[in-house]
């Protein structure tokens, strides 16, 4: 091979540096230029339960000056709004950690995107104020309706608390309603036990029902943001998503620091006595974070105790259900992805 000569080589590295140098140039004006995506023909229909997430996120603001377009879908119970979630009606549902689980049991096409954390106190078992039940154990022979359906929150508050007083669940007559239908037969006094939850739980106690035990050390005290496989598997959705989960986040720092406010406006929205939204609010606050590996793992052992039960007809994977890359762990505050855009 013939030997090049040191002009030669010279050429070919001064033409190697121009061709890098071109390439690098070419890059890196292409990094800060690049144009966001355009979400302004994005729509999420954003599912709800009894306006408790629309309620926050309105009186905060949150949705300002968002690129994409929203629109609310409000459900009585999670059995309905998984329903529309699995029809592809709705592309968000909140729910309690059972309603989740019997949906994804169910076949409904959905992954865990975010935590709402709150208290356990707002799952309760409640009997008449002139009840002559005291204790759980009472519960024996005993008439006891769970809201809503079978898979419920409060149905998983009954059996552990069965389990904890010794009382086997055959010696209780256990009935399932919702609890729109239960809370005024409650009142009226046809009900001897009630498991209930949220502002039916809220309403019965302003009314002198007598808490006969909550969810605390029992219940998680989760709610589980779920999104549809087909909105995840969507690039713009998928953006849009993750900016509206940041923008929740922020809400709820906003109801922890107006409290007053948060219960003022919750009471006006959903038509009810401001002593029964200062009822809930005094559970304790709320926030909406990143699903955690603590989470996984209780939602986990919930299932397990259901699948043990024959409630659920088999296991599901709680880990495979969850998407941990749409939530960021830092989100953005909102004048931050205001600027950002």
């Amino acid at each position: 091979m013939p030997r090049r000569t040191w002009k030669t080589t010279a050429v070919l590295l001064v033409g190697a540096a121009f061709v890098l140098a071109g390439c690098k140039d070419n890059s890196d004006s292409q990094s800060p230029t690049a144009k966001a995506p355009d979400l302004s023909s994005v729509t999420l229909v954003l599912g709800d339960q009894a306006k408790g997430l629309r309620t926050v996120v309105e009186a905060s603001n949150a949705l300002e000056g968002i690129e994409y377009k929203v629109q609310w879908a409000n459900f009585q119970g999670a059995a309905p709004l998984f329903e529309a979630l699995r029809a592809g009606a709705v592309d968000l549902a909140p729910a309690g950690d059972t309603p989740v689980l019997a949906a994804a049991t169910g076949g409904t096409p959905l992954r865990i995107v975010a935590v709402r954390r709150g208290q356990s106190r707002g799952i309760a078992i409640l009997v008449p104020p002139d009840s002559t039940i005291r204790s759980v154990a009472d519960l024996k022979g005993r008439n006891v309706v769970v809201s809503s359906a079978r898979g419920s929150i409060s149905q998983y508050l009954l059996i552990r608390a069965l389990a904890n007083a010794g009382v086997d669940e055959k010696d209780v007559n256990v009935g399932f309603v919702l609890p729109t239908d239960a809370l005024p037969a409650f009142n009226a006094g046809k009900i001897e036990a009630w498991a209930t939850f949220g502002v039916y739980q809220a309403f019965a106690e302003q009314k002198g029902a007598r808490v006969l035990l909550s969810g605390e050390g029992i219940n998680s005290g989760l709610t589980f943001i779920t999104a549809s496989d087909e909105v995840l598997n969507d690039p713009l959705k998928r953006k849009a998503l993750s900016d509206v989960l940041g923008r929740f986040a922020k809400a709820f720092e906003w109801a922890q620091d107006n409290r007053d406010e948060y219960a003022r406006v919750f009471a006006k929205v959903n038509d009810i006595p401001l002593e029964v939204s200062q009822t809930l609010r005094s559970w304790g606050d709320e926030s909406l974070v990143p699903v955690e590996a603590q989470d996984v793992q209780a939602l986990q052992q919930v299932d397990d105790l259901f699948v043990a039960k024959k409630i659920f007809p088999h296991r599901v994977d709680v880990k495979a259900l969850t998407d941990q890359q749409v939530f960021s762990p830092t989100p953005l505050t909102l004048s931050q992805s205001e600027s950002a855009r």
